[in-house]
């Protein structure tokens, strides 16, 4: 069935497209009964206005772009809620694109907003300085851009959503060391990825606290999946590397070396305790439950959504850093008997 446009309905009346238009947004100096001719056409033909339209009319697409490096995982997901629950009441659409990890995609992404004549963009970034230039280039050409999570080279001068990761990273260690654990594997991000350098800095200090830190004990990845941490966990045993715990990047990482150690019949924690940061739902899925570091992700994404809103009403506004509380959740995986 063809979409009924205004000028359908102003042929239909006889009315020029101007008038037409003019009484469908109750424009003050449209004739009451003129308008009123006008909805109750529009209802009985089923006229649906084009919002994208009216919106750019008025200088705005009320659209947001939302730019991840992945939606596989309840992470993404979350902190879209959170801005969702910001956006939506508001009339704003949310564009979602997935990067894959890859700073050419994020490239794509980016560019293709642009051309979407987006209001504005969130993202959590896939490399911390690839993209730099780019990031800049929108800014300047008027499309505000708000970062949480990960974010590019803190040269720029951006709003962002963030949690403390190297002293969060560093707690979380310091619980497996009370737990009695002296040989803590570090299961390491990509170090294009800055949270993965903090977090490894949080695990370095506190293991050269206790004079525990051994770099043989790192693994560096190079991927987020839960093959990446089987991987990670292969090569430590393939070089001969002892440990009785395991500080990973990620949940995905951590969960992936679970599962691979469950496999050749190590008990967890008995014989190997596991925690990771950015911790989801995913964590409480898997047996033992996983203790993680867990930002809280909602909350991450209504923020990004209020700093966004607030570069939309001024783009000269000062930009502004958040630094959310993420939680310690201690759970199976890291609280039950140790074995020497």
């Amino acid at each position: 069935m063809k979409r009924i446009t205004i000028k359908d309905l102003a042929k239909h009346l006889l009315l020029s497209t101007s008038t037409v238009s003019r009484a469908l947004v109750n424009d003050k100096h449209i004739h009451p009964e003129t308008k009123e001719k006008v909805l109750d056409a529009a209802k009985k033909l089923g006229y649906k206005p084009n919002a994208t339209a009216i919106n750019l009319r008025y200088g705005q697409s009320k659209s947001i772009g939302f730019v991840v490096p992945e939606m596989t995982t309840p992470f993404s997901a979350r902190v879209l809620e959170g801005i969702q629950h910001i956006l939506d009441p508001l009339g704003y659409r949310v564009l979602i694109l997935q990067s894959d990890e890859n700073p050419a995609v994020e490239e794509k992404n980016l560019n293709l907003l642009e051309e979407f004549n987006v209001d504005g963009i969130i993202i959590n970034t896939s490399h911390d300085t690839q993209n730099t230039n780019l990031y800049k280039e929108i800014m300047q050409r008027g499309t505000p851009i708000v970062f949480f999570d990960r974010i590019p080279d803190i040269t720029l001068d951006v709003s962002k959503v963030v949690v403390n990761d190297q002293i969060k990273a560093s707690l979380m260690v310091e619980h497996l060391i009370d737990k009695g654990r002296k040989r803590i594997a570090h299961i390491m991000g990509p170090s294009s990825i800055r949270n993965a350098k903090e977090r490894a800095q949080g695990y370095q200090q506190i293991m050269q606290k206790h004079q525990l830190f051994d770099p043989a004990l790192i693994s560096k990845t190079k991927g987020m999946s839960f093959d990446d941490g089987k991987i990670a966990v292969q090569q430590l045993m393939d070089k001969g590397i002892l440990f009785d715990g395991i500080f990973a990047f990620s949940d995905t990482l951590a969960i992936g070396a679970l599962n691979y150690l469950h496999e050749l019949g190590v008990a967890i924690p008995e014989q190997v305790a596991i925690a990771s940061f950015s911790g989801t739902t995913l964590d409480t899925i898997v047996h033992p439950q996983l203790s993680s570091v867990e930002p809280p992700l909602f909350q991450m994404g209504e923020a990004a959504a209020t700093l966004i809103l607030e570069k939309i009403k001024d783009p000269s506004a000062t930009s502004q850093t958040i630094v959310l509380n993420a939680e310690l959740s201690y759970r199976a995986s890291t609280l039950g008997g140790h074995k020497a």
